[in-house]
Order: C-alpha cells, then sequence, then structure tokens
C-alpha cells in the first residue's frame, strides 16, 4: 500500500520544481486525518526530503523505499562486503534526514545527493581498513593513474552482455576504484554525467574520459573470464540491477 500523509496539515513549499510555473510557491492543504491520495501522487522528491527533514516518518519511508536499493548496490560495488554495504545504506538515509537541508535541487536530484552521502562513508570505510582500494588510485607524482586498454567494446551493455551477475561484480570491484566509482555511479545506478561529476568534484569530461577507460579495462577483463567452453552465461545487465 502506498504511503499517504496521516496527519492534517497545511504544507506550502518554495524551491526551484521547474513544474512549478513561475517558480512560485504552493500550498497543499490536507483536510482528512489520512489523505486518499499518496505522497508518491501528491509531493515531488525534494518536497518528499523537506517533510522527512522536519520528521515526517511517511515521507522518509517513500524516499527510503524508492532509493534504499540503489544506494545498498553502489556501497556494495565499492567495498564489496555485504554487512558493510548494509551499514553503509543505513548511516546514509539517517544522514540524509540529519543533512537534508543542505540538499540543493538546482544541483541534482535526491538520489545523487543521497549517493554522495553513501560515497563519504565508503571513504571513510577506505581510510578505516586498509583491506580495501583507496578510492583515488595515484602515481608518485600524485597524479590520477590513467590506464589506456584498447578494446572493440564501445558501451558498458557490450562489456556487460553474457556475464553472470558474480563475474561482473568480480569484475567491477577488481577496477582502479576511481574507474569502479563512475561505473557504478554511470552504469549501474544510472547517475547522469553532470550529476556524477557534481559527485566525484571533477568536470563532465574527466567523468566520460574515466568511464571511457573503465569500459576498456571492464573488457578486457571479462573477456578472460569467459566459461571453458567458450561460451559466456547469458543476459544483458541493464541499470541498477547488480
Amino acid at each position: 500500500m502506498p504511503k499517504t500523509l496521516s496527519f492534517v496539515q497545511e504544507l506550502t513549499f518554495c524551491g526551484t520544481n521547474p513544474s512549478i510555473p513561475g517558480n512560485t510557491c504552493r500550498t497543499i492543504v490536507v483536510r482528512n486525518a489520512v489523505s486518499s491520495m499518496p505522497l508518491t501522487d501528491i509531493l515531488s522528491e525534494p518536497e518528499l526530503l523537506r517533510l522527512a527533514v522536519a520528521g515526517n516518518e511517511d515521507a522518509f519511508a517513500v524516499l527510503y523505499e524508492r532509493f534504499k536499493l540503489q544506494v545498498y548496490r553502489f556501497a556494495l560495488h565499492m567495498t564489496g562486503s555485504v554487512s558493510l554495504a548494509e551499514d553503509i545504506t543505513q548511516d546514509a538515509f539517517v544522514t540524509l534526514v540529519e543533512e537534508g537541508e543542505k540538499f540543493d535541487e538546482s544541483k541534482g536530484q535526491v538520489v545523487s545527493f543521497l549517493l554522495g552521502i553513501a560515497r563519504n562513508f565508503v571513504r571513510r570505510a577506505y581510510r578505516s581498513d586498509a583491506r580495501h582500494t583507496p578510492l583515488v588510485d595515484q602515481n608518485e607524482q600524485g597524479e590520477d593513474v590513467e590506464l589506456v586498454l584498447d578494446s572493440g567494446h564501445d558501451t558498458v551493455a557490450d562489456v556487460l552482455r553474457g556475464e553472470t551477475i558474480d563475474l561482473v561484480r568480480e569484475a567491477v570491484y577488481s577496477l582502479p576504484a576511481h574507474y569502479r566509482e563512475v561505473v557504478v555511479l554511470c552504469d549501474l545506478c544510472e547517475v547522469s554525467y553532470a550529476e556524477a561529476s557534481v559527485q566525484l568534484d571533477c568536470n563532465i569530461g574527466t567523468v566520460r574520459s574515466r568511464l571511457n577507460r573503465a569500459h576498456n579495462l571492464l573488457a578486457k577483463k571479462l573477456e578472460t573470464r569467459t566459461q571453458p567452453s567458450g561460451k559466456q552465461a547469458g543476459g544483458i545487465i541493464q541499470g541498477c540491477l547488480l
């Protein structure tokens, strides 16, 4: 059942929602103890976040159900640990409520803001556990290491086609961390280049460059992991499905 407003309240929202003509404020009056219209039909995601920050549990529940798998999968691919991914997911949603007022709708979607929070927890995990690869791989001069491998694969769909989920997870996790991160964000969780550039604090050109190099690396890795018969396992993996 969809979550509904569970109280009588006059809700006023002002912001940069492009669906609101003239970028003006709007007021929603909930006249019944329980609204007959679900929150997802009444409010945008930024408005749900504002309600959640204000303490509305229903709004928080909607956001949690909508984004929990994306956050968990991001954390799982970045850390390779189920238990750590579960902890990061929980911490990310708690932080979303505690720091939700920092969300800027002009810089991206709520899910991108949430994944940025999760990324910070991943970075903390790397710093506290030497078994994890740092998020930034650098050479002796402190520059980002760039690996270029020739490959006939132009898109990640070509790279992932025919591979099993476990095999792809292994290949993604074995990537250098800054390449793994852009693959998880842009390919597996379908974050836009623009929003990824905000999260990674780099320009869109760098995002594209890293993604291209990551695709080349993945292609090389997966080409060496075919089944003994030479036949690859079935199924193309799209979106944030791993």
